[in-house]
Parts: structure tokens; sequence; C-alpha cells
């Protein structure tokens, strides 16, 4: 499941993950950052996760489609924000491999550090 948020930042791409992921639902969070990549913007996401339920195998293959797509230089700053202390290391990993945009996990009680980071000149 994706639930769109509005965090109050008109530039960031925010939602909420909690389950399986859907194709349908990739390809709506999909279209809003090919929206916004069409438009010349840079893309910054908050992204929360509530749970992981994996994902459709299509919604799988929509992302990799749009990466193949559009690549991965039109990220600036990704936000993860999760209970989930595993991520927060796949998420560390993540951040040192892909030196193209800044990636940072941030836990649950720090929802505000994470959006004074997508809003920072960092």
């Amino acid at each position: 499941m994706i639930e769109m948020l509005d965090i109050g930042i008109k530039s960031v791409v925010a939602y909420r993950v909690g389950g399986k992921v859907t194709e349908e639902e990739m390809t709506s969070v999909l279209a809003i950052f090919k929206e916004k990549i069409q438009a010349g913007e840079t893309l910054s996401i908050y992204q929360e996760i509530v749970s992981v339920g994996g994902a459709e195998f299509d919604a799988i293959v929509e992302k990799l489609k749009f990466f193949r797509d559009f690549g991965i230089s039109n990220f600036n700053k990704i936000a993860v924000v999760t209970h989930k202390e595993w991520m927060h290391k796949i998420i560390e990993i993540e951040g040192k491999l892909f030196k193209q945009f800044n990636m940072k996990g941030f836990s649950i009680d720090d929802k505000d550090k994470a959006l004074e980071f997508l809003t920072s000149d960092e």
C-alpha cells in the first residue's frame, strides 16, 4: 500500500509505504516523478515506511522501467523515515553507493529532522 502524504513542502514528493505495493500504486507514484522530471524539476522524496510487505512483480518491473528511462540523475534528496533499524543500515549503504543524490534514514521520532534535511542546502 502506498499512501500519498502532504507534508507541507510543495517541492517534495511524499508518501507512506505499508504492506505490499501494487503495480497500480507504483505506477501512480512514478507518474508523479515523471511529471516533475519532465517539468525540469529535480526530485526530493520523503518516504515513510511503516511496514514492508514486498511488491508485486509488475510493480518492480514498473520501477525498473522508470530507472531505465529516467536514471537517477534527476534525484536530489531522499529522506526515508522508518522505525525499522535494519532499514537504516541499508539506507546508509545506498547513500554511499549512490553519490549522485543525498539519501538519509531517520527514525519515526525524527520526522522533523527529515523535513529539515529535505529543505536544507546540505
